[in-house]
């Protein structure tokens, strides 16, 4: 690599500015196939990405795009494009940058295809469309380096998946194409090496100095929180007075439900007017875009934020980040804390605000991982099919191709570096006819081979189709939010499919931090009218949940077997103290499972610590057993550590419910006709190709799209059970919601040690479960009895009464 051109030089001493040794290894490694750098946010871990191509686009002999830069979010590239093009625009490089997303016009987006510019700034999904037109040959013509930012968020979701393969199309346009990653939060660097070069050893890892510790600690407020429940209004008063004491604070949450009751009750409470504004993923683009301006500008004291914020927007002005709840990851908490100071060695301000008791453990486990510096995150598993029959589709959309070729550019990308030729062939045969019970229906006759053996789409118009589908994400069904006007008035967000149905007019509801009041439902757009209530009468909707790693589970285990924990808040002490005398502490080795009696039902406390996911699972299947036992269970509730079930009659032996074949049984048995399977289903069908949600002059409602892949679950499960895309699913299901992995690693964990303690009433750990919301009725044998029961009742009660009269 040349030396950096005198001009960048000259730029960087005029700041009084030097190259960090991290960039200046950037710029050694620029010719190298594949470079991860790992360095702390505020590092300039973004311009050590892109030095060598301003280094490389100095003399301005580039023809065409010379770099592609790939980010999660459509606002960090929207944020790099404006932090890029000061620097070109001082040194006076001759290039063009330009980003291309869902907010990009059509009119743009055909120049770009026919005049790309140096550098474009994209998004997974923008770059697997650009690579479904014939004329993506010509369009990548020049290009010589991608940049993947935040890649450690990609390689966590099919996001990425997707990503993986549009390089490897990429890189057969392009062989000699370099590829960078870069990431500030990574636990196995030798994984993120695999995803993005599909070997560690084709990969250099550039590590920069991490720079020094956060400062973090635990918020102090007056009132201790709450035995349960997830708002932390009790902080509120705490909060403000750091709001108060900070330049810009980001306050995250881990739903945008919990998001928006915080911004609500924030406000109630804010007497001085303070500017502050909320962002997250469901609320209006323009909103959002307004959000971000302010901040830019300096002019908010306050963010009320989701994972929306979680990556590296650059808003050097915010010097504390307030994390509400336990953060369940530690990877995350340390991404959302690297917002805070976002300046080279100097250190990041966070607070964390537990919102109910056992949260403070959680937290205290978590800063403790911080300061060991041990991140948390799950094993990869192997690229999903869904996303490589989408794949095949994009291939089909650029022209004809060879399945030998297609196989050979699939297995060249790290998350399906083994796929077998059979699993491949399969793909292709689903993309081609729709498999075995759905070859007879024309519209799913989408490819055929040509006599020279190349592969082609039957009906060319089919490819405008195809793209119109592009993409992996699949958050729930939303419909839009809009004021209530003549002609559509205002746009304030989305809110899921689920929750409009469960509205009825004059309901009032939080958006955007404002009450509404739900008018009607129009042509699929909800409308609304502005309330001044003090308070809605229904919450939210939902947004993301996240469950406690396995990491921090672990942690949170060992910090129970301690005999005494200094590090803890007193009350949070006295609580353990208590649970410990009454009871017993939940350890690692033995699966600790509580029965004691309360109002008129038996209760069963099973502390898994295996996740919300896994736990919800574990409730499911446990009372599935229970009724086979004829133990009569009435219900559950399940959090990150525990699950409670109520019934009719006590278990004495819990050992026959956690038999592992059983409950593997009890799970294929229940997942096949159940709701979660068809929700799995569609996600996955609509991934695939099978369903469509986009075409040509209109799209399914979330309502449309569910009927038909509710039809077609149904078909395949009686006469095609094994078909791949019901293969998928049951795999989808497994690892998704349903967490099964965990559950197994936890029996696997205890080896049949389970401890089953019988008290005389609720124990101080199960307490905070009985406040807990989302309880799951179970109908089964144990209601009919409570209905047999009542009935009884009364009939002896009405012949008392009619002897008492005569």
């Amino acid at each position: 690599m040349p030396p950096l051109p005198a001009s960048i030089h000259s730029w960087f001493s005029a700041r009084g500015w030097s190259i960090h040794p991290h960039q200046q290894a950037m710029l050694d490694r620029a010719g190298q196939p594949a470079t991860l750098l790992i360095a702390p946010t505020g590092g300039g871990k973004t311009m050590a990405g892109f030095l060598p191509t301003l280094a490389e686009l100095a003399d301005g002999g580039h023809q065409g795009l010379h770099t592609l830069y790939v980010s999660p979010l459509k606002a960090l590239a929207a944020d790099i494009k404006r932090n890029l093009r000061t620097p070109a625009d001082e040194i006076g490089l001759p290039i063009r940058i330009e980003d291309r997303t869902g907010d990009t016009s059509q009119t743009q987006k055909k120049r770009q295809r026919a005049d790309p510019p140096h550098i474009l700034l994209t998004t997974p999904e923008s770059l697997a469309l650009l690579t479904s037109y014939e004329d993506a040959a010509r369009t990548f013509a020049g290009l010589e380096r991608v940049i993947v930012d935040e890649i450690h968020a990609l390689a966590e979701s099919k996001r990425g998946d997707q990503l993986m393969l549009a390089l490897a199309r990429l890189q057969r346009l392009r062989p000699n194409l370099r590829r960078v990653g870069l990431s500030a939060t990574v636990e196995d660097p030798d994984a993120i090496a695999s995803f993005l070069a599909r070997h560690p050893d084709h990969c250099d890892i550039v590590l920069a100095d991490p720079g020094p510790d956060p400062d973090i600690s635990m918020l102090q407020t007056e009132e201790m929180p709450p035995w349960a429940g997830g708002g932390a209004a009790y902080a509120i008063p705490a909060v403000l007075e750091q709001i108060k004491r900070h330049k810009t604070t980001l306050i995250f949450h881990n739903t945008r439900a919990q998001a928006e009751i915080f911004f609500h009750n924030l406000w109630l409470a804010n007497d001085e007017g303070l500017p502050i504004g909320i962002h997250h993923g469901s609320l209006d683009r323009q909103q959002r875009a307004r959000v971000e301006a302010a901040m830019v500008r300096g002019e908010l004291r306050a963010i009320v934020c989701t994972g929306s914020l979680d990556l590296g927007i650059d808003w050097g002005d915010v010097d504390l980040v307030i994390q509400i709840g336990a953060p369940k990851n530690v990877k995350r908490l340390v991404q959302r804390i690297g917002r805070a100071n976002h300046r080279y060695n100097a250190p990041s301000k966070a607070l964390l605000v537990p919102a109910n008791r056992f949260e403070v453990v959680e937290c205290v486990a978590a800063l403790e991982a911080v300061k060991a510096h041990d991140l948390d995150g799950e094993p990869r598993g192997r690229g999903p099919r869904d996303v490589l029959c989408q794949h095949i589709l994009i291939a089909a959309a650029s022209g004809p191709f060879d399945a030998d070729s297609l196989f050979a550019e699939m297995t060249s990308a790290g998350p399906f570096a083994g796929l077998s030729r059979p699993e491949f062939d399969a793909c292709l045969e689903f993309c081609a006819t729709g498999g075995y019970a759905l070859r007879a229906y024309d519209r799913w006759q989408r490819l055929q081979q040509r006599s020279d053996g190349m592969w082609q789409l039957r009906d060319p118009r089919a490819a405008q189709r195809i793209r119109m589908n592009i993409g992996t994400i699949q958050d729930t069904d939303t419909l839009k939010v809009r004021l209530r006007r003549n002609r559509g008035g205002k746009p304030l967000g989305e809110i899921e499919e689920s929750f409009a149905a469960s509205l009825t007019p004059g309901d009032t509801f939080l958006i955007g931090g404002q009450i509404v009041r739900y008018e009607g439902l129009r042509e699929m757009v909800v409308e609304v009218t502005r309330r001044a209530d003090k308070k809605p009468k229904i919450a939210t909707f939902m947004g993301t949940k996240f469950a406690t790693s396995t990491q921090l589970s672990d942690r949170i285990m060992t910090m129970l077997e301690q005999s005494d924990w200094p590090q803890l808040p007193g009350h949070t002490a006295e609580w353990l103290a208590l649970q410990r005398d009454v009871s017993r502490l939940p350890g690692r080795g033995r699966l600790l499972i509580e029965s004691f009696p309360h109002e008129g039902r038996e209760h069963l406390c099973v502390y898994g610590f295996a996740g919300r996911n896994a736990q919800q699972t574990l409730g499911l299947l446990l009372t599935k057993r229970m009724e086979e036992l004829d133990l009569a269970p009435l219900g559950f509730v399940a959090t990150d550590y525990a699950t409670l079930i109520w019934g009719l009659d006590a278990v004495t032996d819990p050992r026959p419910l956690f038999r592992i074949e059983d409950l593997r049984h009890g799970l294929e048995t229940w997942l096949a006709g159940n709701a979660l399977m068809k929700r799995t289903f569609r996600a996955s069908a609509t991934i695939a190709g099978l369903i469509e949600r986009n075409m040509p002059g209109q799209r399914k409602s979330g309502r449309q799209a569910t009927f038909s892949s509710d039809i077609l679950y149904d078909t395949l499960l009686k006469y095609d059970p094994d078909h791949l895309l019901m293969q998928i699913t049951r795999e989808e299901a497994m690892r998704g919601l349903v967490d099964f992995g965990r559950i197994e690693v936890m029996i696997a964990r205890v080896q049949g040690r389970i401890d089953l303690i019988r008290l005389e009433r609720v124990s101080p750990f199960a307490a905070p479960l009985f406040l807990e919301v989302g309880k799951v009725p179970v109908k089964g044998a144990a209601e009919e009895r409570l209905l047999a029961e009542e009935s009884d009742r009364l009939l002896r009660a009405a012949g008392l009464a009619q002897m008492e009269s005569t």
